[in-house]
């Protein structure tokens, strides 16, 4: 094998890492609950923490990739992913589990833009980079259906902290190839990495999480509102800093294009509806309906496959119609099988859930590579890397926030017919965003 392709399948190992990682951990929850004692709000930390960290520090990864050598910034993010991972797999408690997710998310974030660039940079001829970019994006697609059948696998042989611990033998071959086979990038000396939009943007997505999480732990209280507030305050200080730097973290200005603001937008709504809905899914099969953590994974598998299987094709389509038919369509379609979550009941056969799983998951397949397009049509093809590294920010912010705001709607599962009426009230919640995005996209993109 060329150094080349091994430089594409070590690249495209990282992607999958990142990405298995913001699914895996899901069918592992209950679990974890019973295991370290986990509270509800626990466990929204434990998936949030992760991709808080992901969602924040993504685009200043990329940027400090051109600014000190894109090997340089993929080899860190390797090794604070697998420190991460180690010690979400040692936590004796859920605090500490949280933080090593926080620093897993790190890692992921330095990690995620290095390896496009990588894998762009490694093959110059336009038809071979194509080819490469769509196994790398084929290989990422891949680990959504497989985060939670193998997490249900391996929770039921071994137990939740082999989750992480599986990453860690991956991550050291990964790290010992890359070091011989990925060449070093120049770096861009122009540019400035903006640590003050980071840190800010960072505080704000967590203060926004803490407060929806603490609302549904407490009420709205002291706290949530102490919270609601301080994410006002932090919101101002970000819009002032980023119009205030030469080089920011999220160039507002780019906001400006009606089809670019409503690409990102649905982005987040995509993953606020589906992480968040997800969150509370799991917990029902688990901890309602009873199902152990590998037969949950099976369960869940319809939402993913389409995504794998078709994916391809809606990008074929995306490519021959343009993105805004397949955006419609495929939030129409979602927003369908998300509503048809109201006829799940405590006791209810799969067959009730399975038209609501393809469904949605059909329309996220038809959605999601319309909507990158989406992003990336709306720039300069100079601006593509910043495009595209907006678009996952806003999803995975999105996803942090739906989690936060959908758990905190439904509490506990332990309160068995209440948790579902919130379940059913999610997905009805879930769905009416997705058509207030599917308006927006037919009116502004």
């Amino acid at each position: 094998m060329s150094d080349r392709r091994i430089v594409l399948v070590v690249m495209c190992v990282g992607y999958f890492l990142v990405l298995l990682d913001v699914t895996i951990v899901n069918v592992a929850l209950p679990n974890i609950a019973s295991t370290l004692g986990a509270s509800v709000s626990d466990l929204q930390w434990v998936v949030d923490g992760y991709a808080i960290a992901l969602a924040s520090i993504m685009l200043a990864g990329g940027t400090a990739g051109d600014l000190y050598g894109h090997k340089r910034v993929v080899m860190i993010g390797l090794a604070v992913f697998g420190a991460g991972s180690l010690g979400c797999g040692l936590a004796p408690n859920p605090s500490l589990l949280v933080i090593a997710r926080v620093l897993q998310g790190v890692g992921a974030a330095l990690l995620l833009p290095g390896t496009l660039a990588i894998v762009t940079r490694s093959f110059p001829d336009g038809r071979e980079r194509a080819r490469a970019i769509g196994i790398w994006a084929g290989i990422g697609s891949a680990a959504a259906p497989a985060g939670p059948l193998v997490g249900g696998a391996l929770v039921d042989l071994l137990g939740w902290r082999s989750v992480f611990f599986l990453n860690l033998p991956i991550v050291l071959a990964a790290a010992v190839v890359a070091i011989r086979v990925v060449p070093e990038s120049r770096r861009s000396p122009d540019r400035r990495l903006d640590l003050p939009g980071t840190v800010l943007g960072a505080l704000l997505l967590g203060v926004v999480t803490f407060g929806f999480i603490e609302a549904g732990r407490t009420g709205l209280n002291g706290a949530a509102l102490l919270a609601a507030g301080a994410a006002a305050a932090l919101l101002v200080a970000f819009i002032a800093v980023e119009r205030s730097r030469d080089d920011p973290v999220l160039p507002l200005a780019l906001f400006r294009r009606p089809a670019f603001s409503v690409a990102n937008a649905t982005a987040g709504a995509m993953n606020l509806g589906t992480l968040g809905t997800l969150f509370l899914l799991t917990l029902y099969l688990q901890q309602v309906h009873g199902l152990s953590p590998l037969a949950a994974g099976v369960a869940v598998l319809p939402l993913f496959l389409p995504l794998s299987l078709l994916a391809p094709l809606a990008g074929r389509l995306t490519a021959r119609v343009g993105p805004k038919i397949p955006m419609v369509a495929g939030l129409a379609l979602a927003a369908a099988g998300l509503a048809l979550l109201v006829r799940l009941q405590v006791g209810s056969e799969y067959a009730t859930l399975l038209p609501a799983l393809l469904l949605w998951g059909i329309g996220l397949a038809a959605l999601t590579p319309a909507v990158v397009a989406a992003a990336m049509g709306a720039v300069q093809s100079a601006r593509a890397g910043l495009a595209s590294a907006m678009n996952n920010t806003a999803r995975q912010a999105g996803g942090a926030i739906g989690i936060a705001a959908l758990g905190a709607l439904a509490g506990s599962p332990a309160n068995g017919h209440a948790f579902l009426d919130c379940l059913h009230a999610a997905g009805l919640a879930a769905a009416a965003l997705y058509l207030v995005s599917a308006l927006a996209t037919l009116t502004l993109a």
